[in-house]
C-alpha cells in the first residue's frame, strides 16, 4: 500500500469535495435525471456514505460529462477509496474543464504518482504545491513531490519545495528531516565535485578543514586550513576560519595565534565584521575597554543588527558603569531574538547593578531556560560525536552567572 495513503486523511477528501463543488454551474433544466443523480449524491455526502455517493456522481457524469462538480467529487471520492485508476480519467477531466483547482490538481497529482506516472505527477504537483491552503494536503503533496525529485538526484528542486514547506510549518519534524537529508545530500554531493574537480585546491582543504570541525577533530582542521592557506594566502575567509579554530583550541599558544589571525582577516577585508567583534572581545579580556569599544563600534556601523557587537559593546558599557548606555543595547538584542542566552544573562547582571531586583530575577529564570535547553543539544551533538551548531554551544563566557537576586529588607 502506498505510503501516501496513510499520511492523508480521510478528513481531507471532505475538504476536496466541498471545495470542488463549484457555485453557479449552469444546469440544464430539462435533464431532470442528473440533477436527481447529483441531489442524491450529496445527500449520500452529507450523512457520511461517501460510498453511496459514487454511483450517483457517475450516473451524472454519463449524462454530462462536462459537469464540473460531479468529475471533481467523483474523481476524489475513488480516490480515496483507493482506486486510483478509476479517479485519474475524472480528475483530469475536471482539471480540463476548469484549470484553478489547485486541490483537485494536487490530488491528480497524487494519483499519478501512485500509478508510476512520475513525470505528469511532477508537472501537476509542482503547479500547485505553493498555492495549497489546508496545512496537511500541502505537505503530503510537497513531500511526495520531494520524493519524485531526490529519486532522479534533482536535489536543487527538492530543496526548493522543501524550503517553502519549512517556510509554512518551521517546527514540523517530518519537514525537517527531510530538510537535513536533503542538505546533507546536497553538501555530499558538492564535497564530491569538488574532490574531483580540484582535489588539491586550497578549497579542498578548506573543506576537509570544515569536516574534521565537525567531526571534532580541531587539530587536524587548523592543519588542513594552514595548508589551504599556504596554497592561497588570499582565499577569501580563510583567515577568520582558522582564527576561529585557533579560538577554540585548548592551547593558550592558540589563543595568541588566533589574535594574529583575526588581525589579519580585518586587515585583507575591513568588513569582516565578527573579525573586529572577535578582536574587540580580546581587547575586552585584556582590560582595554576603550580599544575593544572602538572594535564593536566598527563593526556595528557596518551590520547595525550584529548581535555579537551589541553584547560586546554593552559589557564595555556595564563595566564603565554607563548602564544607560548598556541596557538599550541589550534589550534591542532580545527584541530581534528573544532565545539568545547570553543577553539574557548580561541583562540580569544590569539589572541587578541598576537595583532592579524583579526584572533581574526574571531575565536570570529565562537564561536559566535556555541554558538548560543549550545543555540539552549538547548532550545530543556530544552523542553523534560531532562539533554542536555555534547557536548551540553559546554560553557566559567573560561573565560570573548572576545570582538570585534579593528584594531588600
Amino acid at each position: 500500500m502506498c505510503p501516501v495513503l496513510h499520511r492523508v486523511p480521510f478528513g481531507v477528501a471532505f475538504a476536496l469535495i466541498l471545495t470542488a463543488q463549484i457555485s453557479g454551474l449552469a444546469q440544464q433544466q430539462a435533464a431532470v435525471s442528473p440533477q436527481e443523480h447529483a441531489r442524491r449524491a450529496n445527500e449520500f455526502l452529507k450523512v457520511n456514505q461517501p460510498e453511496k455517493a459514487i454511483p450517483e456522481f457517475a450516473a451524472v457524469v454519463a449524462e454530462e460529462p462536462d459537469n464540473l462538480d460531479a468529475q471533481a467529487n467523483l474523481g476524489v471520492l475513488l480516490y480515496f477509496q483507493r482506486r486510483p485508476s478509476d479517479a485519474l480519467e475524472h480528475l483530469r477531466k475536471a482539471i480540463q474543464i476548469n484549470p484553478n483547482l489547485p486541490k483537485i490538481q494536487g490530488l491528480l497529482g497524487l494519483c499519478e504518482y501512485q500509478l508510476g506516472q512520475l513525470d505528469a505527477a511532477r508537472a501537476d504537483m509542482s503547479a500547485v504545491v505553493g498555492s495549497l491552503t489546508d496545512p496537511k494536503f500541502r505537505k503530503e503533496v510537497g513531500l511526495t513531490l520531494i520524493e519524485i525529485e531526490t529519486a532522479q538526484q534533482n536535489l536543487t528542486a527538492a530543496a526548493a519545495i522543501i524550503g517553502k514547506l519549512r517556510d509554512q510549518a518551521p517546527a514540523d519534524p517530518e519537514i525537517l528531516y527531510v530538510a537535513y537529508r536533503i542538505n546533507t545530500d546536497l553538501a555530499g554531493e558538492a564535497l564530491l565535485s569538488l574532490s574531483l574537480a580540484a582535489p588539491q585546491s586550497a578549497q579542498m582543504q578548506q573543506a576537509i578543514a570544515h569536516e574534521l570541525e565537525r567531526i571534532r577533530d580541531l587539530p587536524g582542521a587548523i592543519a588542513a586550513f594552514r595548508k589551504a592557506i599556504a596554497i592561497d594566502p588570499n582565499l577569501p575567509g580563510i583567515h577568520f576560519e582558522l582564527a576561529e579554530a585557533l579560538h577554540g583550541s585548548d592551547s593558550q599558544a592558540d589563543h595568541t595565534q588566533a589574535e594574529h589571525e583575526y588581525a589579519i582577516a580585518l586587515e585583507k577585508n575591513p568588513h569582516e565584521v565578527q573579525a573586529a567583534v572577535r578582536l574587540g572581545d580580546l581587547q575586552a579580556d585584556r582590560g582595554d575597554l576603550d580599544s575593544a569599544a572602538g572594535l564593536y563600534q566598527r563593526a556595528l556601523s557596518q551590520r547595525l543588527n550584529n548581535a555579537d557587537a551589541a553584547l560586546g559593546l554593552a559589557r564595555v558599557y556595564s563595566e564603565k558603569n554607563e548602564n544607560d548606555k548598556a541596557l538599550p543595547l541589550l534589550q534591542q538584542v532580545l527584541k530581534e531574538d528573544p532565545t539568545n542566552m547570553l543577553a539574557h544573562f548580561r541583562l540580569s547582571a544590569l539589572y541587578r547593578k541598576m537595583h532592579r531586583p524583579e526584572d533581574a530575577k526574571r531575565e536570570l529564570a529565562e537564561y536559566q531556560k535556555y541554558k538548560d535547553i543549550k545543555d540539552q543539544l549538547r548532550q545530543v551533538y556530544g552523542t553523534m560525536r560531532i562539533q554542536a551548531p555555534h547557536s548551540a554551544t553559546d554560553d557566559e563566557s567573560h561573565d560570573t552567572a548572576p545570582p538570585s537576586p534579593k528584594v531588600p529588607h
